[in-house]
């Protein structure tokens, strides 16, 4: 039977397969939105993976496993309707696929100081690998949903975590006048009068030369959206004794 045969190829779009890939849609959406509501309590400590990327590792994760419950459906109800030879896994070629995948994500993960960037980029990237294991098993309704729930995920996950309640971290790194001694108590004091919780555990001290430099991390005690980092730069003026400072988001 020649491979681009109509009827051939129709089986990929056989009631059965209509079946299995709308059961994959729902377990789909299912484990998008658990993803998305175990990623809002992380992002409402200001933690560093949020709402996108736990619903995005969420839904990829239950894509592959999925698969496993059909494999009479696999590539087209095995192209000609018959079975795979024995010797013949999916499965192992799978693992192998996200593990190397894996791998390759912590590659586009960077840490400057308190900043963590990439989370969302990596998970995007392993859903991407989700997505072309659900195709080439043959799934290409289930693939293409995939596809369409990981784009709106990462096109308006952001700005849904935005308007939801939370308290956003921020790095921030304070250089003394020479001579100047910080305590922790009055940069805690502080940083409550702007609105926001002083970090102890985050604290680093470093002296060079006359010089103090203190790095810390404050959580807002309330979504400040777009004013969460000039809301405090905008108050450092009143600290006496600042030669310089830098503040950053402490997760992105």
């Amino acid at each position: 039977m020649p491979m681009l045969d109509a009827d051939h190829l129709m089986r990929y779009w056989t009631d059965s397969q209509w079946a299995a890939n709308v059961l994959m849609l729902m377990h789909l959406v299912g484990a998008m939105v658990l993803g998305l509501l175990l990623g809002y309590e992380r992002a409402y400590h200001g933690r560093a993976a949020g709402m996108r990327t736990y619903a995005l590792v969420c839904m990829a994760s239950c894509a592959v496993t999925i698969l496993v419950g059909y494999p009479d459906q696999w590539f087209g109800g095995h192209m000609a309707g018959g079975s795979l030879p024995q010797f013949i896994d999916p499965t192992r070629v799978i693992q192998g696929v996200v593990t190397g995948i894996g791998f390759l994500c912590a590659g586009v993960i960077m840490r400057e100081g308190m900043n963590i960037s990439g989370l969302t980029t990596a998970a995007s990237m392993w859903a991407a690998s989700a997505v072309g294991i659900v195709l080439g098993m043959g799934f290409y309704f289930a693939a293409v949903t995939l596809t369409l729930l990981c784009a709106t995920l990462m096109m308006w996950g952001a700005k849904l975590e935005s308007r939801l309640p939370s308290h956003p971290a921020i790095a921030v790194t304070l250089r003394g006048e020479p001579g100047r001694r910080f305590t922790q108590a009055e940069l805690a004091e502080f940083a409550d009068g702007l609105g926001y919780r002083f970090a102890p555990g985050s604290l680093s001290i470093e002296k060079q030369g006359d010089h103090e430099e203190w790095r810390f991390v404050c959580t807002a005690k309330q979504n400040f959206k777009g004013q969460t980092l000039c809301r405090f730069t905008d108050r450092l003026h009143e600290l006496h004794g600042v030669a310089g400072y830098r503040v950053t988001h402490a997760r992105n």
